[in-house]
């Protein structure tokens, strides 16, 4: 992981391989942003000139690069886009500079020490500018070269070009003895951590990254963090009526689990419930995938990676509020053993499931898990999965749904995950389409009309959520798995998308402030 240091230096004087600046988008051509005032002047106050010349605008994204000038200790300077420039008094916004640090520090893999000298006007800033130069050097080559560590740790070492990461960012304007700033850095770089953890599993092969490689992983966190974990593998689950879970489950040789995993705090009053689908394979089931849609199904954990990631990161920051996570692993193979369309599980919660689609195995597993969360009466459940097509559909492959019980609650989460940098939508759960699940021989079949379908499978998770009890529903189906290039700080593959957003929500409950 890439060391993270605040720093009052000026950009001249200080040795490494590249200082980083802002450059943004104005009405009459490029704008150097503010920190970078030392930069501009060793150009006699011509910077922006001079890399209009080069072809910069200011874009979000653009990268330049030039020689340091002369004096300068470090070799090059890298002016990164921010996008438009602010009206007069208004300060860039965080995901702006998240998005440029993340940026540059993706394109200097291999150097030991980059300066950023981005807009610092607040701690904000610093947390911003720190997540982005995390985010953007992450990298995962477990599996090339003999990378050095394994999956799941947070910490992958080599670069896809054969370079090892950015080794030491330093943040000129960030104040070292200013407590604020210290908070702000010290936050981002435990969150980057535990996403680049949920990322990690994410693009870790099925072949290693089975239901109960998942549950070891977690296990070693929880011995790691002090929380308490409870895991049920498919005798367990066979003994307490977990049928959704076996039911998918049943067809792998690598049998399901269920994961519990609580974080307390002694002064906490609130509970939040946060459960992850964890399908760490999905073939389709009997009804399989076509050709093509098969070879990014190790992604269909996302949302188990990002509620353990999320339960972790609470701990780490110490939040007074009690947090549990709930991991509902289970590979979906087609066998001899597996579920069949017209078969009928009888679920935890007591409820019977017509299977009429294999596919739709997320929500037999999360169904199982969000009754099991309800048992505990959290005052709120929020799950999350890579759950529906459909979703992608609506909402294209950045922005993800949000579905909720209560008006108010699904505005609040969304409200957290625009404010973390992560696009979603608030989606409403339309009545009519409940009847579409009704079933001849079952309690509710677990498909429905196939207009709206992400929907209906969030009408149909409504279902196994305790009477009273707030929830909302998370379909990271598109963000969860870049499988076009890398931007702003967002790798190819794995993104650890939610995991913001549920640690802000984290926080936002220990404040008072949610709910």
């Amino acid at each position: 992981m890439t060391a993270l240091t605040l720093s009052t230096s000026a950009a001249p004087g200080l040795r490494a391989d590249a200082i980083v600046i802002g450059v943004a988008k104005g009405a009459k051509g490029p704008v150097v942003a503010p920190g970078a005032e030392a930069v501009d002047t060793a150009y006699d106050s011509r910077l922006a000139a001079v890399l209009e010349t080069l072809g910069a605008s200011g874009a979000e994204g653009e990268l330049t690069k030039l020689p340091a000038p002369a004096g300068f200790k470090a070799p090059l300077v890298i002016a990164v886009g921010l996008g438009a420039e602010p009206d007069r008094d208004a300060e860039y916004e965080a995901e702006a500079l998240r998005r440029a640090a993340g940026v540059a520090a993706r394109a200097l893999a291999g150097a030991r020490k980059a300066a950023f000298a981005l807009p610092v006007e607040d701690a904000a800033a610093v947390a911003a500018i720190g997540e982005g130069v995390l985010l953007g050097a992450y990298s995962f080559d477990t599996y090339k070269d003999n990378g050095a560590n394994g999956a799941g740790t947070g910490k992958s070492v080599k670069a896809k070009n054969g370079r090892t990461p950015l080794a030491e960012g330093v943040l000129l304007g960030g104040k070292p003895r200013d407590a604020a700033h210290k908070a702000a850095l010290a936050r981002a770089t435990t969150v980057a951590e535990e996403l680049n953890r949920a990322r990690d599993l994410v693009n870790t092969p099925p072949n290693d990254l089975t239901p109960a490689a998942f549950a070891a992983i977690a296990q070693g966190a929880a011995k790691e963090h002090g929380l308490k974990i409870q895991v049920l593998d498919d005798k367990a689950l066979a003994k307490d009526g977990y049928g959704g879970i076996l039911g998918v489950g049943g067809g792998s040789a690598a049998t399901p689990r269920l994961v519990k995993l609580s974080y307390t705090h002694a002064e906490a009053d609130k509970h939040l419930a946060f459960v992850g689908k964890g399908i760490t394979y999905d073939s389709g089931g009997i009804s399989l995938k076509p050709a093509g849609h098969n070879e990014t199904m190790k992604c269909d954990m996302s949302g188990a990676a990002a509620v353990f990631a999320a339960v972790v990161a609470a701990a780490r920051l110490g939040l007074p509020v009690n947090v549990t996570g709930w991991l509902a692993l289970a590979e979906n193979m087609p066998s001899g053993t597996a579920v069949r369309p017209g078969d009928v599980l009888r679920m935890y919660s007591g409820k019977t499931v017509e299977v009429l689609n294999t596919d739709a195995e997320g929500r037999l597993v999360l169904a199982d898990a969000l009754w099991a969360a309800s048992a505990e009466r959290p005052d709120a459940i929020v799950d999350v999965a890579t759950l529906t097509g459909a979703m992608m559909l609506a909402l294209g492959s950045r922005t993800f749904a949000v579905m909720g019980n209560d008006d108010a609650f699904r505005s609040a989460v969304h409200e957290a995950a625009e404010e973390v940098g992560e696009p979603a939508w608030p989606m409403p759960l339309p009545e009519h389409l409940r009847k579409g699940m009704e079933s001849p021989t079952a309690d509710i079949a677990n498909m429905g009309e196939r207009m709206g379908g992400g929907l209906v499978a969030g009408l149909f998770l409504r279902e196994f959520v305790g009477e009273g009890i707030t929830w909302a529903h998370l379909d990271i189906a598109g963000p969860a798995f870049n499988e076009g290039g890398a931007f702003g700080y967002t790798p190819k593959g794995g993104t650890g998308s939610a995991v913001r957003t549920l640690v802000r929500l984290a926080e936002l409950t220990a404040e008072g402030d949610l709910g």
